[in-house]
């Protein structure tokens, strides 16, 4: 709680799905003074509104959240702008602030990172040993690069910043369009509206077969802010439950909890991506004392009532 009480937080992409929860975090910490930028006004793809930024501001700590992502599909649709959207917002931001001598840099890396065949766990060191999955290797690469960027600028200018490594996340708030969401909250949706509507069928992407290790946000915020407080290293580290599950039989198990009883069509046009994500999350438990605390079953009820609660509000309102 001390540790935040006067600091001055600039979290980029406070708004969005895991800024969100980071923010509300941040104020039960008891942290005054938290700055949310809008992208209107605050282009992070451009150095002059980097500079205008941190110029208005003059924060102590950046918590670098904001990213452009989706899942397999929206990757294979916009490899060039999650390559240009991600890299030019990590490099600019933190070349604004190591000028600015800011007092800490987080920057919110991605599982996406990681070789197409990396050994499970995935360990941090293992993650130069090949390249990623071809679906998301665009968006893991330009992530991946903030990494370097975040090694090499310690090295040079002193410049405190560390970068975590967080596996797929989940929960309310999450984006549920279907053009452009991952694989919990598109299910999620699936299933829901099946119910209601009383389809006997939905399609899924792939064969079911491969497996990822989900992170509910809550417990995805809660680290990022305990490697805030806790971690000054250089090394990346993985963010995670350690525990994957096929895909699957994950999609049984959403099915089960949203009450739908129809036909999973698994649909082996489409890509499974990844054959395997799962971290080995030791690190982040030795560093800064995260462990997990949601289980997956846990977090897909809270996510479910969530959406389904909001959903109905959304229909009610006539949008």
């Amino acid at each position: 709680m001390e540790y935040w009480k006067n600091k001055k937080v600039l979290v980029t992409g406070g708004s969005g799905f895991l800024g969100s929860h980071v923010v509300e975090r941040l104020e039960h910490r008891g942290c005054l003074q938290i700055i949310v930028p809008r992208s209107k006004q605050y282009d992070l793809r451009h150095p002059d509104r980097c500079m205008a930024l941190l110029q208005a501001y003059q924060p102590d700590i950046i918590i670098h959240l904001a990213a452009s992502v989706g899942g397999i599909g929206a990757n294979r649709a916009n490899p060039g702008s999650y390559v240009y959207d991600n890299l030019t917002m990590g490099v600019h931001l933190m070349e604004a602030a190591r000028r600015h001598g800011i007092e800490k840099f987080v920057t919110c890396g991605t599982i996406c990172s990681y070789p197409k065949f990396a050994k499970v766990p995935f360990r941090e060191e293992d993650i130069w040993d090949g390249y990623p999955e071809e679906t998301n290797a665009p968006y893991g690469l330009a992530k991946k690069m903030l990494l370097v960027q975040s090694q090499a600028y310690r090295m040079q200018y002193g410049l405190n910043s560390i970068y975590v490594l967080p596996v797929n996340l989940y929960g309310p708030r999450d984006n549920f369009d279907l053009e452009s969401s991952h694989v919990i909250p598109a299910l999620i949706r699936k299933c829901v509206e099946a119910v209601r509507t009383g389809s006997e069928s939905i399609d899924v992407w792939g064969s079911g077969k491969a497996t990822r290790e989900f992170l509910y946000v809550e417990d995805a915020a809660e680290a990022i802010l305990l490697a805030a407080e806790h971690y000054n290293g250089p090394d990346p580290v993985n963010i995670g439950t350690g525990k994957e599950i096929p895909i699957k039989e994950l999609a049984e198990r959403i099915a089960e909890l949203t009450g739908y009883q129809g036909r999973l069509n698994w649909d082996l046009d489409k890509p499974d991506g990844q054959p395997r994500r799962c971290l080995d999350v030791e690190k982040a438990k030795r560093y800064f004392g995260f462990e997990a605390q949601v289980r997956l079953e846990e977090g897909l009820a809270r996510t479910i009532a969530w959406y389904t609660k909001e959903s109905l509000a959304k229909g009610s309102a006539g949008e």
